[in-house]
This record gives C-alpha cells, structure tokens and sequence, in this order.
C-alpha cells in the first residue's frame, strides 16, 4: 500500500509536470510539507473518531449493563488511553510516505512516535491497573486485601519496562544493554528504591501471614496510630485515628515493629474488662458478727455467707481454735466478702459473656493499696457501649464498697491536708 501511494504520486506529479529524478527531488519539500499536513489532519479526524467509538458508546455500554467492571474501566479513562494510540499507530504506519524522499528525517519521526507510543502505553498500563484495584475492590473476598500494593508493584514493573522500550529508542541500543547496565548501578538503585523494594517486602509479609488488613483496628504507639487501617499500599499504611486525623505509616514498620491489632477481639465473643481497683490496706480487717449480719441481708451473699460461716466453725472446732484461740483460726474478711459480691453481680449481668472467663482477683498488695482485678468479657465489642458497661460496673462497686467497711485507696490532696 505504501509503495502505491509513493508510486501515485510520481504518477500524478510526472502527468502534470516532465517527471526528471532533478525536478522532482527540487520540489519535494512541497510534496513532503503537504503530506505532513494532510497526516496531521487525518490523523487529528482518526483521533476524534477513536475517541468516539472508545469513550462515548463504551460508556453507553458500561451504564447499560449491571456489571460494575466495565465501569471501572470507564472511570479510570483506560479507553481515553487507548483512545490515543488509534492515531498515533495510524501515524507510524503512514511516516514512510510522508518522509518518502527523506529517509534520515523519516527515522528520527519514527523514534519520536515510537516514543510517544510507549508513554501512552505507560499511560494505558497505569490506568488498567487502577481499575483492576477497583474491580477487585468490589469483591468481597479481595475487600481486606492489600490490592493496592500488588497493583503498585506491577505499575511499577510494567512502567520500568516500557521506559527501558524508550531509552532503547532514542538512543538506538538493545534493551539487554541496558537490563545488563541495571547490575552495574544496583547499589544505586537499591539505595534510592529502598523504601519501594521494603514496603513490597513489608505487603507480601502483611498479606502472606494475613497480619493486617483493610478495616482492622490497629493501635501502634510509636507513630501514634490508634484507629482504623483505611488503605494499605505499596509504601505506606494509612490509619484514621479515632479523633478523625490520619496517620501514614511505613509498610515495612509492621514488620519491623510490635503493634496491636483488635481484629481477634472484634472476632471473637467479647471484650475484655481488665481493670482494678486499690482498696486501703488498713481498711481490710475480719468481718464482725454485726457486719456478717447485715451482709446476710443481701440476697446476693446470704446463701454463700451462710454455707462459709458452717464450715469455718466446722474447721475450728476440728482443730480446737475456740473461744480465746478462735483469733487465730479462720474468719471470714470483709474484703472477701466484698470479693464474692462482685463475682456475684457480674456472673448475674446480662451485658457479661458468661462463656469466657470471668474473675474477680486479688493482686499484689503495694504502696497504693490491695489492687483488686475484675477480669471478664462483655457480650457486646462496640466501644461505645463497652465503655457504658465498664463505667456501670465500676460505679456500682465504688458506691457500694463502703457497705464492706472498706474504704478506695486515693492520694491525699490539699483539701485533706487543710482538713
């Protein structure tokens, strides 16, 4: 076809004019000029037309079907992309004719479009790939995936391939010239793709041992993150704080460092209650007989009370601690008692997981007082109303402590010294 056309127009050049290799040579940048127009004006026509055919009706198409993939690619202008490779190929293939006559300017065109087709390529391959992040992102199962990343790392490799296309372009040398010059200047582009080559190192691992994912609740002091992971990519995490601010951390910090992950929490059953209150020390003393008596009153202890106090006078007069050695056999205390009460209101709660463990201990005593733990599980996880359970728990144990003869231990303050 190309000779057809060149031979044409020697045709129609030697019926008007006395066709000599001189003349025509002499008047060629005419021809040349003119071709080079009506490419540009052909190629601007096929242009508008692609964009047509590629843009208008497939984005009829993508709203008229139920699939989303479709969409996706609409959104992410991959067919504006193709859209511009039509005339740049139609462009190529019709070089030679132009630059017919002019055979170094024809190869030096030919580079320059050849170029322009790989950056468009580039251009193709980048959007392709963010509508395959989205298509997969509308999948369920690949939701708490790191898609990102994956689809991050293949942008990159695709573009690094495309730019070694280029290079080996202009400067008229096989890409094997120029993968073989990458071991030469490795050390140099580790060192400026470190964090690049780490956070894909830092996905593959996130992913591999299903670490962290999309959604998950993660707290990581050391960067002060303490919120919902909204997007993992190839270099970086990013995490909204619950105070709505949001927190970029490196990808390959969830490798190299210790963070805490809620998900096995919001999994499971229930969430955990770990908290203590410190009783003073010189307020823990056996239980009188009149404290015994009024404690009996409570329906929650007046069985227990009874069925204890049975065998501690079962166990003394066994081993003959009566009378003025009863001081030193068993007694019930009040901070036992105390102890049991709170066992009883919890396994008694309806906002407490009576499946999971549930304890009520006695830790360490120290200079702040006997800390005494509740140690249990709510039914629901919402952090709202985990923190109502909690706090409705813990104002009833601090108002009714003192019906123990117990007393919170708390740090003197200025008013207790004027006092």
């Amino acid at each position: 076809m190309k000779n057809a056309i060149i031979n044409w127009i020697k045709g129609f050049y030697g019926k008007n004019v006395n066709f000599d290799s001189v003349s025509f040579n002499s008047d060629s940048w005419m021809w040349t000029l003119g071709l080079l127009l009506c490419l540009i004006l052909a190629s601007t026509l096929v242009w508008f037309i692609s964009r047509f055919i590629l843009i208008k009706i497939m984005s009829v198409v993508a709203d008229r079907t139920d699939a989303k993939w479709d969409d996706h690619l609409v959104d992410n202008k991959v067919f504006k992309g193709l859209a511009l490779m039509v005339p740049l190929a139609f462009m190529d293939y019709f070089l030679s004719i132009v630059f017919f006559n002019s055979p170094n300017i024809e190869i030096y065109s030919g580079k320059i479009v050849m170029i322009l087709i790989l950056i468009a390529s580039i251009i193709i391959v980048n959007r392709f790939f963010n509508a395959i992040k989205d298509i997969l992102g509308d999948i369920k199962s690949f939701q708490d995936k790191p898609i990102n990343s994956y689809t991050q790392i293949l942008k990159i490799i695709f573009s690094g391939i495309l730019i070694i296309g280029i290079l080996s372009v202009f400067t008229n040398k096989s890409p094997v010239f120029f993968l073989t010059s990458l071991g030469a200047i490795s050390a140099v582009l580790l060192l400026i793709f470190r964090d690049t080559i780490l956070g894909f190192v830092g996905s593959i691992q996130l992913a591999s041992y299903d670490m962290i994912r999309t959604g998950d609740w993660v707290t990581m002091e050391k960067y002060g993150a303490d919120g919902d992971v909204q997007e993992i990519n190839l270099t970086t995490v990013k995490v909204r704080n619950f105070d709505r601010t949001i927190t970029t951390i490196p990808t390959y910090a969830f490798i190299s460092d210790s963070f805490k992950n809620w998900r096995g929490m919001q999994e499971s059953d229930g969430r955990r209650i770990k908290r203590s209150i410190k009783i003073q020390i010189d307020s823990v003393h056996f239980a009188s007989d009149d404290l015994i008596e009024k404690l009996s009153k409570i329906p929650a202890l007046e069985s227990f009370i009874k069925k204890r106090q049975t065998e501690i006078e079962e166990f003394n007069q066994g081993k003959g601690l009566e009378g003025d050695l009863s001081i030193y056999g068993r007694r019930q205390t009040n901070i036992g008692l105390f102890r049991q009460y709170i066992s009883y209101y919890l396994e008694n709660s309806s906002n407490i997981n009576q499946d999971m463990t549930l304890m009520v201990r006695q830790l360490e005593p120290t200079e702040l007082g006997v800390p005494l733990e509740i140690y249990c599980f709510t039914k629901d996880k919402e952090w709202g109303i985990y923190e109502e359970v909690v706090a409705d728990i813990f104002d009833h144990i601090l108002a009714i402590i003192r019906e123990f003869e117990l007393r919170n231990f708390e740090r003197p303050t200025g008013h207790d010294f004027k006092n």
